[in-house]
């Protein structure tokens, strides 16, 4: 009795976290709410960027904060009433030659300097900083979370269930089923994520009126950049040259928004 109680607890949890993806109406769960994210998000920004330069001035960081402006503009156009129309955005240059960025849930976006020479130009730019905006406006972080909070409780039953076994095989089974969840489940939603911001994040250049294309020259470049990389299942990220294939299967639709531009 207990246990069907749980479980009808646990399903009526996940239904109402269940919602859909900004621009691929993927269905997703969070169970996260938009004011947890963006405290979540300052605390993460904040630690992140504690010992960081930042540089303020010049004409790189205007040119960050002109792309992001510019990118956001396009997202409330395209996505009318989302609600990260109210996060606290912010995009900062950080001093240091990674080539990287990053965005953490609310809208906080940091690029490094090092990524400049890859970006070249404000449209490389756009595609990065476009990239990510899509994780944030997809709430990628939020499912994230989410997905480990579940995972966690997944793995208490389990270690639950197993009490009966002798010691050594139960570690043996909690083991395989942890190294289960993370090549199986794990990683292939954060490779999921990076190929949804992709696709949002290219439509997002070409409505602020970027040129989209520059996200191939972009993304060769990155996999020209001479960074060792795993293979595929076992990235976070996916293969360079697939995420290059998929960008051109998008690139004629990117381009019909892109050529509506004044």
């Amino acid at each position: 009795m207990l246990q069907r109680t749980l479980l009808l607890l646990a399903t009526t949890i996940l239904l109402g976290a269940c919602q859909s993806v900004v621009g691929t109406g993927r269905s997703q769960l969070n169970v996260l709410s938009h004011a947890q994210e963006m405290t979540l998000g300052q605390e993460a920004f904040d630690a992140a960027t504690a010992d960081a330069l930042l540089v303020r001035e010049g004409k790189d960081a205007a040119m960050v904060r002109r792309v992001g402006e510019r990118i956001l503009d396009a997202a409330w156009k395209l996505y009318p009433g989302n609600p990260a129309e109210g996060y606290d955005w912010e995009f900062v240059l950080i001093r240091e030659d990674r080539i990287n960025a990053w965005a953490a849930p609310g809208g906080k976006i940091a690029i490094y300097t090092g990524l400049l020479d890859v970006t070249q130009d404000e449209s490389g730019l756009a595609v990065v900083i476009g990239h990510e905006v899509a994780h944030v406006l997809a709430r990628h972080s939020g499912e994230q979370l989410s997905q480990a909070l579940l995972m966690r409780g997944v793995m208490s039953a389990g270690s639950s269930a197993l009490g009966d076994m002798d010691p050594a095989t139960r570690e043996s089974v909690m083991r395989a089923m942890g190294v289960g969840s993370q090549y199986g489940l794990v990683l292939p939603f954060s490779r999921l994520h990076e190929a949804e911001a992709d696709e949002i994040g290219l439509f997002l250049t070409a409505a602020a009126c970027y040129d989209p294309e520059a996200a191939i020259g972009v993304w060769e470049r990155m996999a020209a950049s001479g960074a060792l990389r795993p293979p595929e299942f076992l990235s976070t990220h996916p293969d360079p040259y697939n995420r290059l294939e998929a960008l051109r299967r998008l690139m004629p639709a990117a381009m019909v928004v892109y050529e509506r531009c004044d």
